[in-house]
């Protein structure tokens, strides 16, 4: 991608398919957010490039640029820090994904129409770091979205690092390396089951070894790629199709049996009753290569 530097800041073209509210709505939905800030319109985050710990400032200009400003003098001082920190930013809104297809299957479906319409523009907001995404998929099985997020705070800010700048703390996800060396005791103070502070532990020291990875998993097709993850204690199919289809950018990852999802059908089908399995797979027919998409804008109509 190629960058423009003005005035201290940088520059990331956006795609025609953008929209700033429909993508900032969907990033304050949730009270509890502790990886980012989000005030009149501009988002605050450290982005951590393996050492390198950088905290940005993200603004939209008229839904066709994005500037990236650094603050608090952690502008990289290598161009492949730079280069790595504007692909995380890229891959965290899917900016290089070209959804004119969707659109055109979404506007004659009858599920998705609506949700299309409503919230053109709206991307996949991803989560770019494995380790991150494997978390949150963990902390979020069974309960509800509320009490998830409060479990990630709880989580992060134990066991996480900080920024401090201008009277706030921007907060860095926990490193597997960190996690790997915890026992479930030192989860005792978060309220979360001790089954799943063993599934965390047992997926860093996973990711810690080197055993599992991001460049790994992307290089498999997604088949693979899914039972790679599903093998991994606490990681069942809800949970790998989640981390593919939020962190991997697959675009074919489908987490059918998300209540969610459930939910969202049978609202918008006026249903009675909850949809069976097979009749989300006859929905989702017309779906191919784009279940993601669909799933993730499904989900947007519940809150």
């Amino acid at each position: 991608m190629e960058l423009h530097e003005i005035n201290d800041k940088f520059i990331i073209p956006l795609p025609e398919a953008f929209d700033t509210n429909a993508n900032l709505g969907y990033l304050t939905r949730a009270k509890d957010e502790c990886m980012y800030e989000i005030e009149d319109g501009i988002i605050t985050k450290v982005i951590a490039i393996g050492e390198i710990r950088s905290l940005v400032r993200i603004s939209i200009i008229e839904n066709k640029q994005m500037l990236i400003q650094f603050i608090n003098d952690s502008r990289p001082t290598k161009a492949r820090h730079l280069e790595e920190i504007v692909k995380y930013i890229s891959e965290w809104f899917d900016l290089d994904n070209d959804l004119t297809s969707f659109y055109d299957m979404a506007k004659a479906d009858p599920l998705l129409k609506l949700p299309a319409r409503k919230f053109f523009g709206l991307r996949i907001i991803g989560i770019p770091d494995l380790f991150e995404a494997l978390c949150w998929g963990v902390l979020g099985q069974q309960i509800n979205l509320p009490f998830a997020y409060s479990l990630k705070k709880q989580f992060v800010e134990k066991f996480g690092d900080s920024i401090e700048w201008s009277g706030k703390k921007y907060w860095i996800f926990p490193t597997c390396e960190r996690i790997a060396q915890l026992t479930p005791a030192d989860f005792a103070d978060i309220k979360m089951t001790v089954k799943k502070s063993e599934y965390l532990i047992g997926i860093a020291g996973l990711m810690a070894s080197g055993e599992l990875s991001k460049e790994k998993l992307a290089k498999m097709n997604f088949k693979d790629a899914e039972k790679n993850l599903i093998k991994i204690r606490g990681i069942g199919p809800w949970t790998a199709n989640y981390v593919l289809m939020r962190c991997l950018r697959f675009s074919e990852a489908f987490p059918i049996d998300d209540v969610g999802l459930i939910n969202a059908i049978k609202t918008l089908q006026n249903m009675d009753r909850k949809p069976t399995k097979e009749e989300i797979l006859a929905f989702s027919i017309p779906w191919r290569n784009w279940e993601s998409y669909a799933t993730f804008y499904l989900w947007r109509t519940l809150y």
